[in-house]
């Protein structure tokens, strides 16, 4: 494998600089608004923008001294979140159910230590490759790569050291109607094993409709292969399992799985399976169906295909609504498909605010590309190049009914 080579303090902060004033402006979901912050802001714009704060504060120091921060986004609705710098990890988000009543949505730990101790990804960003990748192995312009083998035999999440498990440069900002916090890694040429230095940028922004924007940028000097997204684990009743929520997936097939859930390369239609969610249904409706994908993945842990190819075009990746509280998630997405996990391999042994995650009390819904794409030559290609500059866009719509 080869060597992970790293920066100084001062060439990361330099090149921090260089990127952010190319990527921030281009690709921060902030940059829409731009024309808004300099227009005149109307009174009760302005009682709303005054309404909504940004808070800061240390969270931790890790092992080897980094200081890890925790900032809190809070918009004029109510809705909080608090995202630390380590991993970028959404840790508490506040959202109203039907009678206006505020509650923690998000599965999480109660300090950095235990989220470094062990988490299985709880609100983490993720990179350089979500998913699995096969052996921990890839081509690319006729050379080999060898990456950390961190599921069996299998690369998973970009690694032992992941982006989650990375310390993030945090910014945090204010528009006329959002609040939002910028955060930048660079991941140097042989991180993890991946070739090329790859310089990222996730933008995290909180407006007043409610609604969380994510949007992803990234960089390389080498040709290498990304993949990000955001796994954060979803209960909208705020504890107790999620087998009663209500999920739709408007998806035709999935990419089915073998052994080490690796795709087999195959498209499977979800018509006349437990996997068709195209109307929604109760999670735990056909969750212990007799079905040999759902053994494999001891539930659903598998990849919705909801385009043939990626694009720019924002579509509905899922809707998700819980009858007791009558919360509705909404998520949207650019990427060609999303990573719909039940909870499966939660066993109780996890506790945070005040619970034992016990098996399916959270779900995830993870937009990417198919996982193992890079030995898959007919999956839509995750191929960056120099000179070329990543994509992505993740949106988080909460609502009632």
């Amino acid at each position: 494998m080869k060597q992970t080579t790293p920066l100084s303090p001062c060439a990361r902060h330099y090149i921090v600089g260089l990127i952010t004033a190319a990527m921030l402006g281009a690709c921060s979901p902030a940059s829409q608004h731009s024309a808004a912050v300099t227009s005149p802001v109307k009174a009760e714009q302005a009682a709303m923008k005054a309404s909504q704060s940004i808070s800061e504060r240390p969270y931790g120091h890790l092992a080897d001294g980094t200081e890890v921060k925790l900032v809190t986004l809070k918009n004029a609705m109510g809705v909080e979140l608090d995202v630390i710098s380590y991993g970028g990890i959404i840790t508490r988000l506040l959202t109203p159910d039907a009678r206006g009543q505020l509650d923690d949505i998000v599965l999480g730990l109660d300090s950095l230590d235990d989220y470094v101790a062990g988490s299985p990804y709880f609100g983490a960003l993720i990179g350089r490759y979500g998913n699995r990748i096969a052996n921990g192995r890839f081509s690319l312009d006729g050379e080999t790569f060898q990456l950390d083998t961190n599921d069996g035999v299998n690369h998973l999440h970009g690694g032992v050291k992941g982006f989650d498990k990375q310390v993030w440069d945090m910014q945090s900002f204010t528009t006329e109607h959002s609040v939002g916090v910028t955060l930048t890694l660079i991941s140097p040429d042989g991180d993890q094993g991946y070739p090329g230095t790859l310089v990222t940028q996730v933008v995290y922004e909180l407006d007043n409709d409610n609604q969380l924007d994510i949007g992803f940028s990234a960089t390389t000097d080498k040709p290498t292969i990304i993949n990000l997204t955001q796994h954060s684990y979803f209960n909208l009743a705020g504890q107790g399992d999620i087998l009663e929520h209500q999920l739709m997936i408007p998806a035709a097939s999935i990419t089915p799985v073998g052994e080490g859930l690796i795709p087999t390369g195959e498209f499977m239609a979800v018509a006349g399976t437990p996997f068709d969610f195209r109307t929604a249904k109760a999670i735990g409706r056909d969750i212990e169906a007799d079905h040999p994908q759902l053994k494999l993945g001891l539930g659903y842990d598998h990849n919705f295909v909801l385009k043939a190819q990626p694009d720019n075009e924002l579509i509905l990746a899922a809707r998700v609504s819980e009858p007791t509280t009558g919360r509705v998630l909404e998520v949207l997405t650019v990427e060609p498909a999303v990573q719909f996990y039940s909870g499966n391999f939660l066993d109780g042994s996890l506790n945070g605010k005040g619970t034992d995650y016990g098996q399916r009390s959270g779900f995830c819904l993870e937009p990417q590309h198919h996982p193992d794409s890079p030995n898959q030559s007919h999956f839509p290609s995750t191929v960056l190049r120099p000179g070329q500059t990543y994509q992505s866009r993740i949106v988080y719509r909460f609502t009632t009914e």
